[in-house]
């Protein structure tokens, strides 16, 4: 089978969850038979990194604006064209913004799969007129492609109910169990000790709550241990400048920047806890991260973070910086039992394995030529 991908900024390393769960299922599917030719957004590949192929997944680097707006539709309505040229047997659709393209695809000859990561019309982000698109995006990718995945039950409820289809099939993100990085380059590049500090990683946009966090730290009296946030904004925006200016004023708030898969697992392994303050999320990838490593976790009550079972204890209302404050205080020196890093094993090995997502992946592939 030949599959062209659309969506993707691209890989490795590149920030976003979409692009990691690219990173990880479409060499997986080469392994399984699939020919994968990911069509990637040049303004985030510098020409030094322009590589053919990794990992047995193919390149082609594809020109666009690098523009918060028009960069995805420029991108898709190229890839599209040369698809077509290509002809590969399925066109994989990620997101809901590309998907508004799907019914071109479709009149162009085009056998296609969508995965919906969740519905991007409800981050803050967007105005408006954005929130319009993403909404017929979502209408028009799940109307008229061949089979949609969904990443999340909670989308799969969504789309099933909104659309009355049962072309979708519940396919999560995953995760690797990782190797376990101690040593401490990037900690004293950084002036930080091992264990003496709380992690979170994540785009600099409002719906992920830094702001949240960054106020739940600064109530801390004398916490004795550091916040460091990894991550940047994909544009910067009023919102990223504005929380790179809040954390400069915060003791002992370290903003990393972006991080590379080997740089991450490194403060994984050295973190004590990792918190995720986010309003909304499709399946949090740094949260199965972070749960692969053995690490506490503390986490928003949203439905995302429900789907992957915790102790009651790990949650806080999102927005409540009050709440989270003591919960990061109350949860700070409290190390997993033995009993929640075998039900966090159990849970990643069972349900977020790369491998079986592929492989549920590929069927659906199947499904689609075989109708």
């Amino acid at each position: 089978m030949r599959i062209f991908v659309l969506g993707t900024r691209g890989f490795p390393d590149i920030q976003g969850g979409i692009e990691k769960h690219c990173e990880n299922i479409y060499p997986q599917l080469t392994k399984l038979g699939c020919h994968v030719t990911v069509l990637t957004r040049t303004p985030y590949i510098p020409r030094n990194r322009r590589i053919l192929e990794n990992h047995g997944v193919r390149f082609i680097h594809v020109w666009t604006l690098r523009s918060k707006y028009l960069e995805a539709i420029i991108h898709t309505f190229l890839g599209i064209i040369i698809a077509r040229i290509k002809s590969p047997d399925i066109i994989h659709f990620h997101a809901v913004g590309p998907s508004l393209f799907i019914p071109l695809a479709k009149l162009l000859g085009l056998r296609v799969v969508m995965t919906h990561h969740g519905p991007d019309y409800l981050r803050i982000k967007w105005g408006c007129f954005a929130k319009f698109i993403l909404r017929l995006g979502e209408f028009l990718g799940v109307i008229f492609a061949d089979y949609v995945i969904a990443v999340s039950k909670t989308v799969k409820t969504l789309l099933t109910r909104k659309y009355r289809t049962g072309r979708v099939e519940y396919i999560p993100n995953g995760v690797d169990i990782p190797e376990k990085l101690r040593n401490s380059k990037m900690l004293a590049k950084f002036d930080l000790e091992p264990q003496k500090f709380i992690f979170t990683a994540c785009r600099f946009v409002p719906e992920k709550g830094l702001h949240d966090l960054i106020t739940a730290y600064s109530k801390l009296t004398n916490p004795g241990f550091k916040l460091v946030i990894a991550g940047d904004a994909d544009h910067e925006t009023a919102y990223s400048r504005k929380i790179k200016e809040f954390a400069a004023g915060i003791k002992d708030v370290v903003m990393t920047g972006f991080l590379n898969r080997k740089q991450m697992s490194e403060f994984y392994a050295n973190t004590k806890l990792f918190v995720l303050p986010s309003y909304y999320e499709g399946l949090p990838i740094a949260l199965l991260e972070a749960m692969s490593h053995d690490l506490p976790v503390l986490v928003s009550d949203i439905p995302a973070t429900r789907e992957i079972p915790l102790p009651e204890y790990r949650y806080f209302p999102a927005r409540d910086t009050v709440f989270l404050a003591k919960k990061i205080s109350e949860l700070f020196d409290r190390p997993l039992s033995k009993k929640e890093v075998a039900v966090n094993r159990k849970t990643i090995s069972k349900n977020y394995n790369w491998q079986i997502i592929a492989q549920k992946t590929c069927a659906v592939y199947r499904q689609v030529l075989g109708s």
